[in-house]
């Protein structure tokens, strides 16, 4: 358990002073192995868990939402869904500000990403606020906190991998997702009403929207809820698995980008080259975090927790918040991939043995992880926000997230104290 320990911390050093964390967890994995269990075993280990991981065809899904993501992203609907989004609540007092997270919420169901629902929907609501009148404050807030359902409304990229790590259903985990993340869009909402009812000057109102003029805003969006429609509810009815979804949604989207006539052979190749390289760098971090998984468990970390956390007079409940509070603190200085590729294998036995679902637990962490998106000092939502558009202030995207903040915490509580609203859907389809 000592070299565990220690094998973490000089991890954590490693990361903080920037090396990149896939290479450093190989780097402790494979010293860490050696130095228990001989050079050549170690070797050995790294090779069949490299393979294993790479090999497995559960994450055949990761390319293939990706690519999904990325047909979307280039044919154009994440504007014709913020205009969609405005024509009904454009009319209220932070109305643009309200569409932009309805927006990001729709766009996060082919998404997958959090940072790519900020670095798309940035460049399209950011202008139209600001030529609005709306406080940077507000504006920035929205977006870089809307960007943060990306990793929580189903298809989830994050979901895929804890799913892996821990061996839990992703379909399940995917329809366990829906009702948070709908909990979380209208508590965003309700966030930026309270800001505008004390501040009105942050949000002025706009136009409102005939409906006529909302009935045409909706015929621009029939192909993205075709799209999630088809996915969540083939899974949710059991007509294909999550990975069939995922060839099946990565068919579809580029069949309505050729419809559209976005698709050219040059943005055909770029979109592939793409998916391919983040496909590439995510199933390297995945091997490497198994690799680190490796040592520490021959290390005999995870079972020396779980039998400690099972004898000591601990309730289960004072562990989960001792987890829950760790990932809060720490999701301030690491990115959300690498927070659970990191600390998953190593907690998720503990979590098991204390009798606790890891689809509840799969979902209340990614809210955790959320809110690391967007707290300071790091926030990569803010990161990507700030590098989109360069004349927003950091400080002030900080402020803005604030009131969003509060409304995770609001949700994180609901969903520690009311555990069917994340296990309603699933046992259903039980």
């Amino acid at each position: 358990m000592s070299a565990a320990i220690i094998g973490l911390l000089i991890l954590l050093a490693l990361a903080l002073s920037g090396i990149p964390l896939a290479f450093a967890m190989a780097f402790v994995g494979l010293f860490g192995l050696t130095a228990l269990i001989g050079f050549e075993p170690a070797i050995g280990q790294l090779a069949r868990v490299t393979l294993d991981n790479i090999a497995n065809y559960s994450f055949s899904i990761l390319p293939l939402f990706l690519l999904m993501a990325n047909f979307v992203s280039r044919s154009g609907m994440a504007k014709e869904l913020y205009e969609a989004s405005y024509a009904f609540v454009g009319h209220r007092r932070g109305g643009l500000a309200m569409a932009t997270i309805m927006a990001c919420g729709g766009f996060s169901t082919v998404a997958g990403s959090s940072l790519a629902t900020v670095a798309t929907m940035a460049p399209i609501a950011m202008p139209e606020m600001r030529a609005r009148g709306y406080k940077a404050e507000l504006a920035a807030g929205a977006i870089a906190s809307g960007g943060t359902l990306g990793i929580l409304i189903p298809p989830s990229i994050i979901l895929v991998i804890y799913g892996n790590l821990t061996e839990t259903d992703i379909g399940m985990l995917f329809i366990a997702g829906i009702i948070p993340g709908i909990v979380g869009l209208a508590l965003y909402l309700g966030a930026v009403w309270a800001v505008t009812r004390f501040d009105p000057e942050a949000g002025p109102a706009g136009e409102r929207a005939s409906w006529p003029e909302r009935i045409v805003a909706l015929r621009g969006i029939w192909a993205l809820l075709a799209l999630f429609a088809a996915i969540i509810g083939g899974i949710y009815f059991g007509v294909f698995t999550p990975t069939e979804a995922a060839g099946i949604g990565a068919v579809l989207s580029l069949a309505f980008a050729l419809m559209r006539r976005r698709m050219t052979w040059p943005v055909l190749a770029a979109t592939l080259s793409e998916a391919a390289v983040t496909t590439a760098a995510l199933l390297f971090l995945v091997a490497t975090s198994q690799v680190f998984a490796t040592f520490v468990n021959v290390a005999g970390l995870p079972y020396a927790l779980s039998n400690y956390a099972s004898t000591a007079d601990i309730a289960p409940w004072a562990v989960i918040a001792i987890i829950l509070a760790a990932f809060l603190v720490l999701g301030c200085v690491f990115e959300a991939f690498s927070l659970i590729l990191l600390f998953v294998p190593i907690i998720y036995p503990i979590v098991a043995a204390l009798g606790f679902d890891l689809i509840w637990f799969g979902i209340v962490l990614v809210v955790v992880v959320e809110v690391g998106l967007i707290s300071p000092p790091v926030g990569l939502n803010v990161f990507v926000l700030r590098t989109v558009q360069h004349d927003v202030p950091l400080m002030a995207i900080f402020r803005g997230v604030m009131p969003f903040i509060a409304a995770d915490m609001v949700r994180l509580a609901l969903f520690c104290l009311f555990p069917g609203i994340i296990l309603a859907l699933p046992a259903i389809m039980r």
